[in-house]
């Protein structure tokens, strides 16, 4: 009994679409044979909760809706987790680099929104980042801006993160050095 309840509820869970996803690219690829060419589809989606987890991933298959099936599979296994902040915006600027892909993404004020061309921008939409401004340097290739966005976002650390790792306190991380320094001066 206690198995079927597993199952259903499996079930359910698969059913629900928690996660949001995001055709980036499609391609026609082709292999000549002997009697001509025999064509195939590649697809690049990418697949995010919109709360701070997203992934990518590619599917290759004859026709394009099971190409996009596989690469939404893919992408659901391979998510990561990004910290934001207040929800909407990245913590710090970063530098994100794949290949000859290089992207820069700067956090941004309330109300600015998704400044980000392409492939980024449908990371960051599938992210639940609101507030962005984002550049691509180098490669225009979608695969590899992906990838060097995620590498990027992978940096990303939140105060709380910076704290647990040095031992302190969020107060104490979040304390500007230039207000120190005048008080211990005046003591003195």
């Amino acid at each position: 009994m206690a198995r079927e309840d597993n199952r259903r509820d499996r079930r359910e869970r698969e059913e629900t679409p928690e996660f949001a996803d995001r055709l980036v690219a499609i391609n026609r690829v082709s292999k000549t044979v002997k009697g001509g060419k025999r064509f195939g589809f590649a697809a690049l989606v990418v697949v995010g909760d919109q709360r701070g987890r997203v992934g990518f991933g590619k599917g290759k298959a004859k026709e394009v809706p099971e190409a996009i099936r596989k690469a939404t599979e893919q992408a659901k296994r391979s998510l990561v987790r990004v910290p934001l902040r207040d929800g909407r915006t990245l913590h710090h600027d970063i530098e994100g680099r794949h290949g000859a892909g290089r992207v820069v993404m700067r956090t941004a004020p309330a109300g600015t929104g998704i400044i980000a061309g392409g492939p980024m921008r449908a990371v960051f939409e599938m992210l639940g980042v609101q507030d962005v401004v984002a550049k691509s340097l180098g490669s225009q290739n979608p695969y590899n801006m992906i990838r060097a966005t995620l590498d990027g976002l992978k940096q990303e650390a939140s105060p709380r993160m910076v704290a647990q790792r040095r031992g302190k306190k969020v107060a104490d991380i979040l304390k500007k050095p230039e207000t120190e320094a005048p008080a211990e001066a005046a003591e003195a």
